[in-house]
């Protein structure tokens, strides 16, 4: 007995810990979700998860309940049946073990204990359904109908799902309901197995009961599985295909009757009693249905819609491209043809300098990597990503590279990794690091825009603000305004520090907060340090996507969230999908089995108070629609965004790379050509990496790029990715998204004609490994101690034309900094390799000069920032008594300011 005692006070223990955990985890969810304004949406998903908890508990426990109650009450009147027959051995065993059990059970109080334990772990089960639940209750009409049931696509959408979740909770009840009678007639002795008659004629009852249920259930299943058949896929068609419509339909139809007339026997059975009933019901219908639903219409499929599979799927095939094409979106592209002509000028070249002067030769990963070397300043810092956007600068509309400097805080020694350097002293990164796409200096390295801690401008925007409390880093809490001041940045030998005026943060100066956070982050410190003051503050989710997530769990993010510099300030952009996987007819192909995407919300996040804005991009989605019923006010229409920040807007590239995946088959429009797949298309092949990475090539992938679309008056940033057909490498089409107003999101294909060879991707990369004199520069730079990364190859229309463009870095075999040294540029037959964009360009064209502006400084401005820069570099060489490397900075100036005097030929004003 004391044994038992102290397990059960253990038990006590264990319980009260888990509540008041999950108590105060929703104490400090509430609190934060109120320090950031969405209280509301915090207490409607919370009060959603609650009285679904409750009303799916109560409805469970009282059915169990009631079920169970029934089996002892008629187990108990049914005392006076015997069983004539002689038990065998297990049966005997059985029944010892039953009557040694019996008399000590509280059948009460078990009964209960049962129905509540069970009917608990359906409820937490449940929960997780609130989304389904709410997105029902405030559903917003589609406007279009199913070609099979004449349905507002809505009810695919909100009802189904809900339906479908409501009969898979009846289920679990029912399972749970026989299981708990099954157990209360086996220990009163009404089912004794191994005797003849091994069922009372009270559990006989019951069980029929139980059985009707199951039949009705079935019969609403069945009903339900009408509407899952626009979701089939037989091969050749997504959706209803002949079979499903002229067989399956029909069969659903039926097994529906047999299941209503079973359960109407079943429930008869309750007086007759007979053994047969349930057995026969049970025959019927899922006999009929294994005989229907399977072997008939797999034959039915075989030998008459397989011989005749055209003729019979093509208003299916219809329907299947049609709705696949308007779930993601592509009933939107325009087609345009492309001529892909050879008639490239220099002329050409000048007429489209906007686009010459932004074509892009830096790569993601070599200019992370040279900008980790250059600017990363402190080992403490780190770029975790680049991101290519576009400003407005003096020198013009650029399309730049660009990237946070965060706060690593597990990269400080590790003696200096404690908790007040954690979480006090170390809060945030600093600053930006900006470079145009094009220019490099002299030695190969880029040219920056935006540079050093604090950020200073050399051509780019200024930048005011430039502490990042909020980024992509696996940021943990701090805790700000405390009596110990934030480390800023370093200067010189000494560090400049600072304290958070911002506006995020819970304020948890008195005992009773400090408390409840040491115990919610499992941290004592909280509680014992002096460092806080009654003015501190906790900030938590600074990581940006977690944080989106924590308000709008329901949206769906896309990988690469982008800073911003705007207004002197630094700002996330992030975009948010809204995604279904219950659009009827569509193909999957969105992740997670989804088949409907919209790029409904754009969302901001401010780099220094945390704030979150979420805008309607898309206010026709019916999903966003719906939500915004869930959530009053959350939404706010694009137009309330600063106008600034709409111009960093982009074409999000996780959709186009989705959509462009989807049209690869669905650009087929005619249902032949679909079935036949006669011009499917694929993403062309690239080589890229240290010496061109592997002879099979990789998938190329969509990129941004500032250029003027064939007969549009001006030069905007777009997403393009050029097209393959299937099983060949010549080139066949280019998609590309707008990105700038007014056409944002305007998608375009531009064809080529399918009579005249136009090179691809990769036939242009093994034109550049058959050059001699390419090869032969690679050759030995590699065996000079280097290595030589190949870079991404970049397909630049230029008016009717294709040319080709990648460059090549040099990189120490010992080193970490890739140094931008030849650009390879491909026009028709031609391929050349030259030290400069404008050089290569120049002799593909046979100019004698550089053609663009972007030579190897780059404009005038970018060539005087860049003289300053040696200038500046010279200085300190001079005051280290470093002779040598003063001079090797003004023998790097002087070409610079020979070239800015004599203004060379190819600076074109």
């Amino acid at each position: 007995m004391r044994a038992r005692r102290i397990a059960l006070r253990v038990a006590a223990v264990v319980a009260c810990l888990i509540v008041i955990g999950r108590v105060t985890g929703i104490v400090v969810d509430a609190l934060w979700f109120a320090s950031i304004g969405y209280a509301d949406v915090f207490w409607t998903i919370f009060t959603a998860k609650a009285l679904l908890f409750v009303a799916v508990f109560a409805a469970s426990a009282a059915l169990l309940g009631v079920s169970g109650y029934i089996a002892h009450r008629c187990a108990r009147s049914a005392g006076a049946w015997q069983v004539e027959a002689p038990a065998r051995d297990t049966s005997q065993a059985v029944s010892d073990i039953v009557d040694q059990i019996a008399p000590h059970i509280r059948w009460h109080a078990s009964i209960a204990a049962a129905a509540v334990l069970l009917a608990l772990l359906i409820a937490a089960g449940e929960m997780s359904n609130w989304d389904v639940t709410l997105r029902f209750l405030h559903q917003a009409r589609f406007g279009e109908r199913d070609p099979v049931f004449g349905k507002d696509i809505g009810f695919y959408l909100f009802s189904l799902p809900a339906y479908i979740a409501v009969k898979n909770w009846l289920l679990q009840v029912l399972l749970c309901s026989a299981f708990v009678t099954g157990i209360i007639y086996l220990l009163h002795g009404d089912i004794a197995p191994g005797r003849p008659r091994w069922l009372s004629p009270a559990a006989s009852a019951h069980g029929s009961a139980l059985l009707g249920v199951l039949f009705a259930l079935k019969a609403w299943s069945y009903w339900l599985d009408r509407f899952l058949l626009l979701y089939d896929d037989n091969g050749v068609v997504v959706g209803a295909g002949y079979t499903d419509v002229h067989v399956e339909l029909p069969v659903l139809w039926l097994l529906i009757v047999l299941s209503i007339a079973a359960a109407i026997a079943a429930w008869i059975n309750l007086r007759v009693r007979s053994y047969r009933v349930p057995v026969v019901c049970v025959l019927l219908v899922f006999g009929s249905s294994f005989a229907f639903a399977v072997i008939y219409s797999a034959l039915f499929q075989r030998f008459h819609v397989k011989p005749n599979e055209l003729q019979l799927e093509t208003p299916y095939i219809e329907r299947n491209i049609a709705l696949t094409r308007k779930a993601y979106g592509l009933a939107q592209i325009e087609v345009k043809p492309f001529p892909a002509e050879l008639g490239l000028t220099v002329a050409s070249l000048d007429a489209n300098r906007a686009t010459v002067d932004n074509i892009r030769l830096w790569d993601v990963q070599p200019l992370l990597d040279t900008y980790a070397q250059l600017q990363e300043i402190r080992t403490y810092y780190r770029f975790l990503a680049v991101d290519i956007d576009r400003y407005r600068l003096g020198s013009g509309y650029r399309q730049v590279m660009l990237t946070a400097r965060e706060l690593e805080p597990a990269l400080l020694p590790p003696n200096a990794q404690t908790w007040v350097n954690l979480h006090l002293l170390f809060t945030h990164g600093n600053g930006i690091v900006m470079s145009p796409v094009t220019e490099k200096s002299t030695e190969g390295l880029p040219s920056l825009y935006l540079r050093d801690i604090p950020p200073v401008a050399d051509g780019g925007p200024s930048i005011r603000e430039p502490r990042i409390y909020f980024g992509e880093g696996d940021a943990g809490y701090v805790i700000v305004k405390g009596n110990v001041p934030e480390f800023d940045y370093p200067k010189g030998n000494d560090n400049v520090y600072t304290t958070y005026s911002g506006h995020d943060g819970i304020a948890i100066g008195s005992a009773a907060r400090r408390a409840l956070f040491a115990w919610q982050l499992d941290d004592p410190n909280i509680l014992l340090s002096s460092y806080l003051t009654a003015a501190s503050r906790i900030l938590l989710h600074r990581n940006i996507q977690e944080r989106v997530s924590t308000i709008a769990p329901f949206l769906r993010l896309d990988h690469d969230p982008y800073i911003v510099a705007s207004e002197g300030r630094l700002f996330w952009m992030q975009d948010a999908y809204t995604t279904s996987r219950w659009f009827p007819y569509a193909q999957r192909g969105a992740g997670d089995g989804a088949n409907y995407i919209r790029n409904a919300v754009k969302i901001v996040i401010d780099a220094y108070n945390g704030t979150v804005d979420f805008y309607a991009s898309d206010p026709a989605d019916p999903i966003l629609r719906t939500y915004e019923r869930i959530f009053p006010g959350v939404f706010k229409p694009l137009s309330a965004m600063p106008p600034d920040l709409q111009r960093h807007i982009r074409y999000p590239e996780d959709l186009f790379l989705i959509q462009a995946q989807v049209y690869r088959a669905y650009h087929m429009e005619a249902s032949e050509v679909f079935y036949n797949r006669e011009d499917l298309w694929q993403f062309p092949r690239e080589l890229s990496g240290i010496n061109g990475a592997s002879t099979g090539g990789t998938p190329m992938t969509p990129y941004y790029t500032i250029m003027r679309l064939p007969r549009t008056p001006r030069a905007e940033f777009v997403l393009m990715l050029p097209m393959v057909p299937s099983h060949r490498e010549n080139m066949i089409a280019w998609l590309a998204a707008r990105c700038d107003p007014p056409d944002y999101g305007k998608l375009t294909v531009y064809a080529f004609p399918k009579d005249k060879l136009i090179y691809g991707p990769f036939q242009i990369e093994a034109r550049i490994q058959q050059n001699t004199v390419i090869s032969q520069q690679i050759s030995l730079w590699n065996q000079m101690g280097s290595r030589v990364v190949r870079g991404h190859l970049v397909v630049v229309p230029i008016e009717n034309s294709i040319l080709y463009l990648s460059p090549l870095y040099l990189r120490a075999e010992s080193g970490q900094l890739p140094e931008l040294k030849r650009v390879i540029a491909a026009y028709g037959d031609r391929v050349v390799m030259e030290d400069t964009l404008g050089a290569a360009l120049a002799a593909l064209f046979n100019e004698t000069a550089p053609v663009p502006k972007a030579s190897t400084g780059g404009t005038a401005d970018a060539r005087a920032r860049e003289a300053l820069a040696h200038y500046n570099r010279a200085i300190e060489r001079l005051k280290a008594g470093d002779w040598s490397g003063f001079g090797a900075e003004l023998d790097a100036l002087r070409p610079l300011l020979e070239s800015l005097g004599g203004g060379r030929a190819g600076d074109h004003k």
